[in-house]
C-alpha cells in the first residue's frame, strides 16, 4: 500500500536537484576551483611577465575569455550534448564516435588512436593534479613564514601519502563534506576577490576582449606564450562532461553559471587589482589577498580544497580504467566496490599504487607548483584537443550538421586549443616533457594489449574445430552423459572451446546440458534489456549463450544466467559447473607485432586478474584447463 501523505513529485524532484547541483559543486569543480592557487602566479612569477597596469588586464581578459569560450561554451554547451545514454568522458565520447562511422573501418581505427591517447594524457592528469594541488596550497606557508619553505615538499607528500593510503576506503564517507567544503572554498574566493576589486574597480574593464588584443599587439611573442599559463584556468573543464553521468547536464550547468563561474572570475580578478596596486604581489597574489590573521585558516582551506580536487581525479582515472578494462584495452585488473549503494564508487589497488609511486616521484622531482605548470598545461591541452575532434565527428556524423555549422563551431574549438597548444610547445624541455612520455608509455600499453588479444583470437579461431559437425558427430557416436550442466567460456560461439574437448578427451564425458558462452561489451554504458541476453539453441542439449554488458557496468554472470532462466535455459546454478581454457601466450617471430610488444603483452596476460574472477565465477564451480597459443 501507498503512503497516506505522500511526498508531492514535485517536492522529491526539488529536492533530488537541489542535492545533485551540490554534490556536483562538490565533486565536479575541485580541479578547475584550485586553478586560483597557481594560475595567476605562473604567469607574472614564473612566466616573468612583468605585472604592468597593460599587461594584468591583457592577461584578466585572456582567462576570462577563456572560461567562457572552452568551458562554458565549448564544454557546458556542446561537448555535454554529445553524452553516450548520459554517460561522458573521453571512453564514452570515443565509444559514440566509433559508433557514427560503423561504416569506415580506418575512420574507426583513428578514433580509437586518438581516444586511447586522450585516454593516456587524462592518467598524467591523474598524476599531476594532486602534486599541483596539494603543491599550491602548501606554499602558502612561504607567505606565512618565509623560513618555512624547506617543509614544503616534505609536508606536500605526507598529504600525498595519506590521500593514496585511503583511498581503499571510499569516497562515501568523506563524500559528504566535499560540497559543503568546495562552496565554503568557492565563497572565500568570491568574497576575497570582491573586496580587492572594490580597491580598484577600473581592473572589470578586462571583461572587453580589447585589452586582450592590445595586449597581443604590445607584447607580441610574450602574450602568445604567456597562453601556455592561462590555460592553467580552465584546468578540470574536461570534468563537466566526464562526471555528467554521475550528475546530469543541469545540475552541472546550474552550478557552474550560478557559483563556480562568478566566483572564479571575481577572484581572478581581484588578483589582478592586487598585482596592480603591487606588483611583488606576483610571488603568491592568492595568499597575499589574505588578511595576515586569516592566513593559517586559508591555507587549511586550500590544502582541503586540493586534496579534494586530487580525490576527483584519482576517482575519475578509476572509472576510466574499468572502461578501458570493459572496451579491451587493459588487461583486467581486480576492481573494488566502495559502496553498497553507489554503483560507481570503485578502487583499483594497482592502479592507486601507480599514481601514489608516480605523484611522490613528481613532488620530489618537481618540488614546486611553477615548475609543474609547464607539464599541467600540456596534458590539459592534448586532452581538449582530442575532445574537440571526436566532437566534431559526432556533429557531422551523428548529428548530420551541414559541414559549414561543422566548421564555423568545430573550427573555433580547434582554434583555441591550437593557440594554447602551440603555446605551450616551448615547456616541452622544461617538464612539458613528462605527460608526454607517460601518455606514449600508457598508450603503447593499451594498444599492444588491444593488438595482442586480436592475435590471440586469431591462433584460436584459426585451430578451433566447427562446432555444428562436432555436435553431429556427438550425435552419431554419443559419449557417456553425466547429470548437470556444462559452462564453457569462450570467444568463438562457432568453434568447439578447448576446454570442451579437453574435457571430452581426458573425462570420457559430457554433461547433459552444454553451454556455450560468450561476453561481449557494447561500445554504451549500459546494456538494454532487449540485448543484454541472446540465446540459441542447438541439436543434443547444446546451447550458444551471449551475455552483453556496458562498458560502465560490472559483468556478474552467474547473477545474469540465475536471472534468465524464464529465457529457456534450463540451468539450476547448484548443479553447473563452469569450464574456462586458460591461455598461455608465447612470444614468437610470427608476423603481428614485432618481438617487444609480444614480450609486453605476454607481462599483462600473466599479472592480469583471471577472467572468472573478473566474471565473478565462484571458484568452488569452476574448472580450468590450460591451453597454450603461440602469437
Amino acid at each position: 500500500m501507498s503512503d497516506v501523505h505522500p511526498k508531492p513529485p514535485d517536492q522529491e524532484t526539488r529536492a533530488r536537484f537541489s542535492a545533485l547541483t551540490l554534490g556536483a559543486i562538490g565533486v565536479v569543480y575541485g580541479d578547475i576551483g584550485t586553478s586560483p592557487l597557481y594560475a595567476i602566479k605562473q604567469t607574472f612569477g614564473a612566466q616573468a611577465v612583468p605585472p604592468t597596469e597593460e599587461n594584468v588586464l591583457g592577461i584578466l581578459s585572456l582567462m576570462f575569455w577563456s572560461l567562457i569560450l572552452v568551458v562554458s561554451v565549448k564544454y557546458a554547451g556542446f561537448i555535454m550534448r554529445a553524452d553516450n545514454k548520459g554517460e561522458g568522458g573521453i571512453m564514452a565520447l570515443t565509444a559514440l564516435a566509433q559508433r557514427s562511422v560503423r561504416s569506415s573501418q580506418r575512420a574507426r581505427w583513428w578514433i580509437i588512436v586518438l581516444g586511447l591517447f586522450g585516454a593516456s594524457l587524462f592518467f598524467g592528469d591523474g598524476v599531476i593534479t594532486p602534486a599541483i594541488s596539494v603543491l599550491g596550497a602548501v606554499e602558502g606557508l612561504e607567505v606565512l613564514a618565509p623560513h618555512l619553505d624547506h617543509f614544503v615538499v616534505p609536508l606536500a607528500a605526507v598529504i600525498v601519502l595519506i590521500l593514496f593510503a585511503f583511498q581503499n576506503r571510499g569516497t562515501g564517507r568523506v563524500g559528504a563534506v566535499f560540497a559543503p567544503v568546495m562552496s565554503l572554498w568557492f565563497v572565500v574566493l568570491a568574497v576575497l576577490g570582491g573586496w580587492h576589486i572594490a580597491q580598484n574597480p577600473g581592473v572589470l574593464r578586462a571583461i572587453s576582449p580589447y585589452y586582450a588584443f592590445e595586449f597581443f599587439a604590445h607584447e607580441h611573442w610574450v602574450a602568445f606564450f604567456a597562453l601556455g599559463t592561462v590555460v592553467l584556468c580552465i584546468t578540470g573543464a574536461e570534468a563537466l562532461y566526464a562526471d555528467m553521468g554521475h550528475f546530469g547536464k543541469r545540475p552541472i550547468r546550474i552550478s557552474w553559471f550560478g557559483l563556480v563561474l562568478p566566483a572564479l572570475v571575481l577572484n581572478y580578478f581581484g588578483q589582478g587589482a592586487l598585482l596592480i596596486a603591487n606588483p611583488a604581489a606576483a610571488e603568491n597574489p592568492l595568499f597575499m589577498m589574505v588578511p595576515p590573521s586569516l592566513l593559517i585558516p586559508m591555507i587549511v582551506l586550500a590544502t582541503a580544497a586540493a586534496v579534494i580536487a586530487s580525490q576527483a581525479v584519482i576517482s575519475g582515472a578509476f572509472s576510466v580504467t574499468r572502461e578501458a578494462i570493459q572496451l579491451g584495452y587493459l588487461p583486467r585488473m581486480e576492481v573494488r566496490h566502495t559502496s553498497k549503494e553507489t554503483r560507481g564508487q570503485i578502487y583499483l589497488p594497482w592502479i592507486n599504487r601507480m599514481l601514489l609511486v608516480l605523484t611522490l616521484a613528481v613532488v620530489i622531482g618537481f618540488r614546486s607548483s611553477d615548475n609543474l605548470g609547464a607539464a599541467y598545461g600540456i596534458a590539459v591541452v592534448g586532452t581538449m584537443t582530442i575532445d574537440s575532434i571526436l566532437v566534431m565527428i559526432i556533429f557531422r556524423r551523428m548529428w548530420h550538421w551541414s559541414r559549414a555549422h561543422v566548421t564555423v563551431v568545430g573550427g573555433m574549438f580547434l582554434v583555441v586549443d591550437a593557440a594554447f597548444l602551440t603555446a605551450n610547445a616551448d615547456k616541452v624541455e622544461h617538464g612539458g616533457w613528462f605527460p608526454l612520455v607517460l601518455g606514449a608509455v600508457i598508450f603503447t600499453m593499451m594498444a599492444t594489449w588491444r593488438r595482442g588479444r586480436e592475435l590471440v583470437m586469431r591462433e584460436i579461431r584459426q585451430s578451433g574445430l566447427a562446432l555444428d559437425p562436432f555436435i553431429s558427430s556427438i550425435a552419431a557416436h554419443p559419449p557417456l552423459r553425466v547429470p548437470g550442466t556444462a559452462v564453457f567460456l569462450t570467444a568463438n560461439l562457432d568453434a568447439v572451446p578447448h576446454a570442451l574437448l579437453h574435457n571430452l578427451k581426458h573425462n570420457k564425458v559430457l554433461h547433459e546440458r552444454n553451454v556455450l558462452l560468450t561476453v561481449e561489451v557494447l561500445e554504451t554504458p549500459t546494456a538494454e534489456d532487449d540485448e543484454r541476453v541472446a540465446i540459441e539453441h542447438l541439436d543434443d542439449n547444446f546451447y550458444k549463450l551471449t551475455l552483453r554488458f556496458g562498458f560502465a557496468e560490472d559483468p556478474d554472470v552467474p547473477d545474469t544466467i540465475e536471472s534468465i532462466q524464464a529465457c529457456g535455459l534450463p540451468v539450476d546454478l547448484m548443479d553447473t559447473t563452469f569450464f574456462l581454457s586458460r591461455e598461455s601466450i608465447v612470444a614468437t617471430d610470427r608476423p603481428g607485432m614485432v618481438r617487444w610488444r609480444d614480450k609486453l603483452f605476454v607481462f599483462m596476460q600473466r599479472n592480469a586478474t583471471p577472467a572468472t574472477a573478473f566474471f565473478q565465477i565462484p571458484g568452488n564451480r569452476l574448472v580450468e584447463l590450460g591451453t597454450q597459443v603461440e602469437i
